[in-house]
């Protein structure tokens, strides 16, 4: 007569609990590879290498615009762009520099604002510029202006205001109140 196997043995003659201990040492093995993959680059290699790759993928025709030390977010911001997703926003600084801004379709006036924050600080990374900006003070002495109309209310979309893709902001000082 043949032995009935028990309710927790496989056919190849191993446990469910044999298996279960095989599969975790496996996982062990894979893991302490993996720890010995990463110890083999030193950070700085690793680092060198995406950069090289980043620079490969910035070459292509779609992202051809966005400068050589790019964010992910601005590789977003273009890839959005590109399928409508996204509108670029050209704000005019008073000494003549034009910001082109990328912000989703159905901003707000505070999203454009978060926008120019993050251009700025990213320009100022690049470039070495001021350390520090108080955007508390930026927008209470500068406004955003649209056909002569000021971007005051913060929660109201920019379609609301009639801006669309590639519309002209300005940026502007406040004139006092006496």
């Amino acid at each position: 007569m043949m032995e009935e196997q028990s309710e927790d043995q496989v056919e190849g003659g191993m446990s469910v609990k044999d298996e279960e201990v095989e599969k975790d040492n496996l996982t062990d093995e894979a893991l302490d590879a993996d720890e010995e993959d990463d110890e083999a680059l030193p950070h700085s290699e690793i680092l060198d290498i995406f950069e090289e790759g980043l620079a490969r993928l910035v070459q292509d025709p779609l992202l051809c615009d966005l400068p050589i030390q790019v964010t992910l977010e601005e590789v977003n911001s273009q890839i959005a762009l590109e399928y409508g997703q996204a509108m670029t926003v050209r704000v005019f600084k008073a000494d003549g520099e034009i910001m082109p801004i990328v912000v989703v379709q159905n901003a707000t006036v505070l999203d454009l604002k978060k926008a120019i924050r993050r251009f700025m600080e990213l320009k100022q990374q690049r470039e070495g510029g001021v350390k520090h900006v108080s955007w508390r003070y930026v927008w209470r002495t500068f406004s955003l202006v649209f056909q002569g109309e000021k971007l005051e209310d913060d929660k109201m979309r920019l379609k609301d205001y009639g801006i669309r893709n590639r519309d002209e902001v300005t940026f502007m000082k406040r004139l006092r109140k006496k």
